[in-house]
């Protein structure tokens, strides 16, 4: 079975048939899922904006994790289960869709970058906790973040505007 196929089976799905017949699931799931996104990515510009030192300039670094990352994986949960949802709907098409697949690329470096990122430089926080220059590994995954969740939030709103063609 191709990927294709998988998805093609997933629309196919009793859940992926009754939510797309469905007068209202589409319209709501997308409403949470722009909601998660309003979290996540909120609070994910003011950690990356502390990180290049230009946001929150007065707050140590640990502490402005401590209070916005409860948050941030909120939003992200409530994003992906409705995004995952908003998937069975149209598997098939968004296989095809290169913006999607665009967004799943973006989200996959994104989770990378914050990876990388907790298990190198912030396991030194307490050292540059307060420092008026951040370290330049974290600057440099402060940017790589916020031109990826651009990237995320551009792409998946390109989704709903592209025609379909085979990739």
């Amino acid at each position: 079975m191709s990927l294709y196929d998988a998805a093609k089976a997933i629309e196919a799905s009793r859940m992926g048939t009754a939510m797309r017949e469905s007068m209202y699931w589409f319209a709501a799931l997308n409403l949470v899922h722009l909601l998660g996104l309003l979290i996540a990515a909120g609070t994910i510009v003011f950690w990356d904006l502390r990180l290049l030192g230009i946001g929150l300039r007065r707050a140590p670094v640990s502490q402005v994790g401590k209070s916005l990352l409860p948050w941030t994986w909120g939003g992200f949960a409530v994003m992906f289960l409705s995004g995952s949802l908003l998937f069975t709907i149209e598997a098939g098409r968004l296989y095809n869709n290169i913006f999607f697949r665009i967004k799943v690329a973006a989200l996959l470096l994104a989770g990378l970058n914050v990876l990388i990122f907790h298990l190198t430089v912030y396991r030194k926080v307490e050292e540059w906790d307060r420092a008026p220059t951040m370290p330049l590994q974290a600057r440099i995954a402060g940017t790589l973040s916020i031109l990826l969740w651009f990237c995320i939030m551009a792409a998946g709103r390109a989704i709903g505007y592209t025609l379909d063609y085979a990739v």
